[in-house]
């Protein structure tokens, strides 16, 4: 596969920068990439984030950033919107944004076939497993990575492909975390145990927590699915990681609580946050698309995401 890249000195335009936010330096925004890669026979793109940290002498670990259906990568990008750039810069960690299936010039209303979702990457079978093991591979060309230390974390249908990469690309991922996504797949036989992280909203009105789409989910239903419940979602990876059946909550706070299934093969611990509020949005986030209300503040997802790696990653 060939693949080239631009480094972008500036990601904006009309006055919309793809990194924002007052305590994140200018000066990182330099330091994101735009990559285009061919895969398939189609020219697919991603965007690159590395942290000035330790200049790069030791191995980075990798986040995977997917993005939400009808989204694109610099959307995904924007701090203001998800603060992973942000997040990345303070933790450091490389993280790099993969742009779905899209059939515009420009990649926009893009998503990702993660099995019964979505849109027109599902309807074409679009390989968005093989083209994320590509970004992977690509990334790792460009600078080291920590190979026991790649994870996938992802927003609704992105959400839902980090599931599948679980799935299907366990050899790959160490651990992966949705948000405001469920399980996608009709047949899920991961390679081994993959630690699991879900946060959700209880008031999802898109991905409705008890299961099935709600009324804003899409104009055209038939872009999406009968979404899987959250609690069905995280029944069946309590299962396949063979962990005790009742959790320990390990969280609880006004508007918030987190509870932790142990006792799973080979430490792959399954864990569930759920905001009272916040609708399907990404807790924390300082903006949200419009029409979709205000993201729930009693969480940080960055945080507990990137606390829940580090843990069962073991460093």
């Amino acid at each position: 596969m060939r693949a080239t890249y631009l480094l972008l000195l500036a990601l904006a335009s009309a006055g919309s920068p793809l990194v924002a936010g007052a305590d994140y330096p200018s000066r990182n925004e330099a330091r994101s990439q735009q990559v285009t890669l061919e895969f398939a026979g189609k020219t697919r793109r991603y965007v690159l984030y590395l942290p000035d940290t330790n200049a790069h002498a030791a191995p980075l670990p990798l986040l995977v950033a997917l993005h939400g259906g009808g989204g694109h990568a610099e959307f995904m990008a924007d701090d203001e919107r998800y603060g992973l750039i942000g997040k990345a810069e303070r933790a450091g960690f490389a993280v790099v944004f993969p742009n779905g299936h899209s059939r515009l010039p420009r990649g926009r209303l893009a998503t990702w076939n993660a099995g019964g979702c979505c849109g027109n990457a599902r309807d074409t079978g679009s390989d968005d497993v093989g083209f994320i093991r590509a970004v992977v591979a690509d990334v790792a060309r460009r600078t080291p990575i920590d190979r026991q230390r790649i994870f996938a974390t992802g927003m609704s249908n992105g959400g839902m492909m980090a599931y599948r990469l679980a799935c299907e690309a366990a050899d790959l991922f160490r651990a992966v975390a949705a948000v405001a996504g469920t399980e996608a797949v009709a047949d899920c036989r991961p390679a081994r145990p993959v630690p699991i992280l879900n946060i959700h909203a209880r008031d999802d009105s898109h991905v409705l927590f008890d299961g099935g789409a709600g009324a804003d989910a899409f104009r055209d239903r038939r872009q999406v699915m009968d979404f899987v419940s959250v609690p069905e979602t995280i029944s069946r990876w309590v299962r396949r990681n063979g962990c005790q059946p009742a959790p320990r909550r390990i969280l609880e706070r006004p508007g918030a609580w987190c509870e932790r299934y142990a006792g799973c093969r080979e430490a792959a611990a399954v864990q569930l946050c759920v905001t009272a509020e916040g609708g399907h949005s990404w807790p924390g986030a300082a903006r949200v698309r419009r029409g979709k209300g205000e993201a729930s503040q009693a969480l940080d997802a960055n945080d507990t995401i990137w606390n829940f790696f580090v843990e069962v990653a073991g460093s």
